[in-house]
């Protein structure tokens, strides 16, 4: 259990680094902070004074304590280790070691000590790494953003980076409100590419799979909007099926399930990544129908899943470890072209977009005429 000292600490700690105390601002009195914590004057004087020890306050006589310029305290912290976080929303699955590989590789050859971190797509989790980098000596940070689809609730936090001169870059997506350098793939055009192909091949009854409390997933829906506009086709927006990361193990799945058991006439499958593709083959192997004689099937990513399924998946491209790389690369040009002053103009700096192409294998199949479409032939 947190001792109360260490509660009283911590807290006045998280108000600094999130912006809640600015630089040279007074901060409560020692009464107010009694009734605040509900502890006494002495556990108040001890974690303060600890706090003007680590340089986070310092006193004046006669005036207060006041909240001390973190620029000046941070760039005093570093020493000849160099240190780069990073933050990916998922850690140790699907395509996220091979990025997190080509970053590190880069960056252990230029000296950098790396800190991986992973929010589980969660804005607590993102909230509490962010502060805790914060407090650390920490020379730059690349971020693949929390539920980018929305308004993200931890920009004071990227704010309070900016402010101590500490640059960051994101990849895979990136908030709208910051603009930062950012490393993406263009993630509509890859939604268009996929649907194109299984309209090129025949298919006109496509189900769409998409992602969308990530601004990837919006975008891929977008692309699978516009193909079907282009190629004349109405949109059924019973195809259209979506669903946030908390629900990606189960919706998807319970939804194909009911599409087929009502035998809505389809013959493929968009779907946001390789992995859900892998989930749905499951579900047509249990429903007894096949891939592709029966179901078009493309994912997203050219992911090792592709691979290692009984059918090999047709996806579309990302770059994974050269993103990492490359991600690794504009971080430490970056810091290495950093300015003293905290007018610094790294926000300039320029992204880089991917360009998707489609990986055929055997997951799609051409199709001659409607009556081979999955629903007629089945019902």
């Amino acid at each position: 259990m947190q001792t109360k000292y260490n509660r009283v600490k911590q807290t006045l700690k998280s108000k600094i680094v999130n912006g809640t105390y600015t630089p040279h601002q007074k901060i409560s009195s020692e009464n107010e902070l009694m009734k605040i914590f509900g502890v006494s004057r002495h556990t108040i004087r001890l974690a303060i004074g600890s706090l003007v020890e680590e340089g986070w306050l310092y006193r004046e006589q006669g005036a207060g304590t006041f909240c001390a310029e973190r620029t000046k305290v941070h760039s005093s912290l570093r020493n000849h280790e160099k240190k780069i976080a990073i933050i990916t929303t998922y850690l140790s699955d699907y395509i996220f070691p091979s990025i997190i590989r080509g970053a590190e590789y880069y960056l252990s050859q230029h000296d950098y000590q790396v800190s991986v971190y992973s929010t589980n797509n969660s804005v607590e989790s993102e909230r509490r790494i962010l502060e805790n980098i914060l407090t650390q000596k920490v020379d730059g940070v690349i971020i693949e953003p929390t539920k980018s689809a929305f308004s993200n609730p931890n920009l004071k936090y990227y704010f309070n980076l900016e402010r101590l001169n500490i640059p960051y870059i994101m990849i895979n997506a990136f908030y709208n409100e910051l603009e930062p350098p950012s490393l993406i793939v263009d993630d509509e055009k890859g939604g268009y590419l996929q649907t194109e192909h299984l309209i090129e091949h025949g298919h006109q009854q496509i189900l769409g799979f998409f992602k969308t409390d990530d601004v990837q997933g919006v975008k891929r829906m977008k692309g699978y909007i516009k193909a079907h506009r282009n190629y004349g086709i109405p949109v059924d927006p019973n195809f259209i099926i979506t669903y946030d990361s908390e629900e990606k193990a189960s919706t998807p799945v319970k939804k194909l399930e009911s599409i087929i058991s009502f035998h809505r006439t389809f013959s493929a499958v968009v779907c946001y990544n390789d992995e859900l593709a892998i989930r749905l083959l499951d579900v047509f192997r249990q429903k007894n129908l096949h891939v592709p004689n029966d179901i078009s099937v493309i994912g997203f990513d050219d992911s090792f899943l592709t691979q290692v399924s009984e059918v090999k998946l047709t996806t579309v491209t990302h770059p994974k470890y050269a993103m990492g790389e490359d991600a690794a690369k504009m971080i430490v040009n970056l810091i290495d072209g950093r300015p003293l002053s905290p007018k610094n103009n790294w926000a300039k700096s320029e992204s880089v977009i991917y360009e998707p192409e489609v990986v055929i294998n055997q997951s799609t199949k051409e199709i001659v005429t409607q009556e081979k479409m999955i629903g007629k032939a089945k019902v």
